[in-house]
């Protein structure tokens, strides 16, 4: 039995003609432990199975279990770390992980709450702002208080979308780094939302191609045999990380991408002539209107002599 387990499961948003199957059939096996990234289009529905994955939304058809049985709604087991932080701008570092704890683990003594908020801040090397509030710390460490945050609720599976997007390339390039650092020590079963191909190489087991939308599906997985840790600078002459490249980009731009229908239509412009500059001011100090030619009549005027 897989720990976590897609079976024929299918989205739809809408009622009625505009109801559109944004995701199509997808199956999909995790096994514990396991790092999986997902990569595809913006747009493609990559967030939406991410929430079915989470329990914040309900398939219309299929299932989604965890250890064989179904998910139906949103649990501490699986928790997300969001592209936009998410974090309450009047709380500190460690008061923003501290209500997450404090939550899920209200029998824990005090003082073994405290030592586990500080294990998690410390995970993450943000011990020094431990007491900053979100505004005055950088995009990549309030990532970094989201990751600690979701970490620290100790649960089964880490659920990451697309939470390294908004960054710039440095900062993204050390979280990236953090995240696996993080994994390899505490080898929770993570699966990663992303668009970038190279960042699922550098971080996961396997790569699993979402085709484009509406209707999307998951293609085949591609497994990254490349020993860890695995070194940005090193894969870009990797024989191995090239072709593993090569086959995700291959299916997202054929097989996976959706032929682009064009519509022609006829565009009526409006029957109006602009106005003509050249035709002198009339008595009030104003030019003719502009005239449609629809408007336009032709009369002939007989002058008697």
């Amino acid at each position: 039995m897989a720990f976590l387990e897609l079976q024929n499961v299918s989205k739809c948003y809408g009622i009625g003609v505009k109801r559109v199957e944004v995701l199509h059939d997808l199956n999909l096996k995790i096994a514990e432990g396991e790092f999986v990234a997902i990569v595809g289009y913006s747009g493609a529905g990559k967030t939406t199975l991410m929430s079915l994955i989470a329990g914040l939304q309900r398939p219309d058809t299929g299932s989604v279990t965890l250890r064989g049985e179904e998910v139906k709604e949103p649990s501490p087991d699986r928790a997300i770390v969001f592209q936009n932080y998410s974090l309450l701008p009047w709380l500190s570092v460690y008061e923003n992980i501290a209500l997450a704890v404090d939550t899920i683990f209200p029998d824990w003594p005090q003082a073994k709450r405290r030592a586990h908020i500080e294990k998690f801040i410390a995970m993450v090397n943000l011990t020094p702002a431990r007491e900053k509030k979100p505004r005055e710390l950088s995009g990549g460490m309030r990532q970094r208080v989201s990751v600690a945050r979701a970490l620290a609720m100790n649960p089964r599976i880490l659920l990451l979308d697309e939470p390294l997007s908004a960054l710039d390339a440095l900062t993204r390039a050390t979280l990236q780094d953090e995240i696996e650092r993080i994994w390899e020590s505490d080898r929770k079963t993570v699966v990663l939302i992303t668009n970038d191909v190279d960042e699922g190489i550098l971080l996961a087991d396997r790569i699993i191609p979402l085709s484009a939308g509406p209707r999307a599906t998951l293609g085949p997985e591609v497994k990254v045999d490349i020993e860890r840790p695995r070194n940005r600078k090193e894969l870009n002459h990797d024989p191995r990380f090239k072709a593993i490249r090569k086959e995700v980009i291959s299916y997202l731009l054929g097989t996976g991408s959706r032929a682009k229908s064009s519509l022609t239509r006829k565009l009526i412009l409006p029957d109006i002539e602009p106005e003509d500059l050249n035709i002198p001011r009339s008595m009030t100090g104003w030019r003719n209107t502009p005239i449609r030619k629809g408007e336009m009549k032709e009369e002939s005027v007989e002058v008697k002599s």
